[in-house]
């Protein structure tokens, strides 16, 4: 068994490296998106980075990944109470994190360093790595202007229709030494793209100066799960993405977002109807469950996954060969 890299954003894609990351512990690497991240009340908010840690340390909320379980909200009370914003809406627990990041940052501390730290706090052995120490800003583009994602989503509850995206930051953003040595690591097995929204989870993951490159170069298989199954996005705002970009609400829809890009794509079983249309893309196509709503679940897409990722490295020394 090697290292497997996964490129992560949202809940789905933390599930997934969480289930990753009991089959692999320390030889597994989250590198997560950043795209999403903000300022607010002074403090650095990096929602993926936390849901992505939480969900590793067995300590997400089960109906709210991005927050620990049990969260409470007094402090939100009082800042209403003060007068202050409403939204996004700050949970108390969920809170420390961002608390000590705005200190770290303030200290030059890069945010890699903070992420670690923070791993080795909450007792995870993988590498939760953010996919850049330098600043990217995913911007929605709107009939009414560009707005921060944050902006489209706290603020204005993703109503505006999208008309395309700007990744602000990642043509002249370096990725990370840690990413780099992931991402060269000598036994390095799969990059897996977790199932996440392709415009604002994983695009600017791959917009990085020289991130699509290194990947095609690797030659480790890259295998992308899809975030839609049946026509419906599982979190968030995908399918409301795709439909407003002239895309297909689909699997296929969301595996054209990787051509060129992954060698294979995982679909849930319920859309086999798209396989064909996937390989027309140039991907191999893998049909499996994806809904991951137990831990059980978790483990068995991962497994899946890593064992499509196998099978195509067995098929491309064949054709070597």
């Amino acid at each position: 068994m090697g290292t497997v890299v996964v490129l992560a954003a949202q809940v789905g894609g933390a599930k997934l490296a969480d289930g990753l990351y009991r089959l692999r512990g320390m030889d597994l690497a989250v590198v997560v998106n950043t795209g999403d991240d903000y300022r607010h009340l002074g403090l650095a908010f990096s929602p993926d980075l936390d849901t992505t840690l939480f969900t590793l340390a067995g300590i997400a909320s089960a109906t709210a990944g991005w927050e620990p379980e049990g969260e409470t909200r007094a402090l939100q009370g009082m800042l209403k109470r003060l007068g202050g914003p409403d939204r996004p809406l700050l949970g108390d627990k969920s809170l420390a994190a961002p608390l000590l990041r705005a200190e770290g940052l303030a200290n030059e501390r890069r945010l890699t360093e903070i992420t670690l730290d923070f791993c080795r706090r909450l007792g995870i052995e993988a590498l939760v790595l953010p996919m850049s120490d330098d600043p990217v800003r995913t911007n929605v583009l709107t009939d009414d202007g560009a707005m921060t994602f944050q902006q489209y989503y706290n603020e204005l509850g993703c109503d505006p229709a999208v008309r395309g995206l700007q990744y602000a930051g990642a043509a002249e953003a370096r990725i990370s030494d840690e990413v780099l040595d992931a991402l060269h690591a000598e036994d390095l097995e799969a990059v897996v793209i977790g199932p996440a929204n392709p415009y604002h989870g994983i695009r600017p993951i791959l917009e990085l100066n020289g991130m699509r490159e290194l990947l095609r170069k690797r030659g480790a298989p890259v295998v992308a799960v899809t975030p839609v199954v049946g026509g419906k996005a599982l979190q968030g705002s995908a399918g409301k993405m795709m439909r407003e970009l002239g895309r297909e609400p689909t699997a296929l829809g969301a595996a054209t977002e990787y051509r060129s890009l992954a060698d294979g794509f995982v679909i849930d079983r319920e859309d086999l109807a798209f396989a064909e249309g996937v390989r027309s893309l140039g991907m191999r196509v893998l049909a499996v469950q994806t809904v991951m709503r137990t831990i059980d679940d978790r483990v068995a897409l991962a497994r899946s996954v890593l064992e499509f990722a196998r099978s195509i490295r067995e098929a491309r020394a064949l054709e070597v060969e």
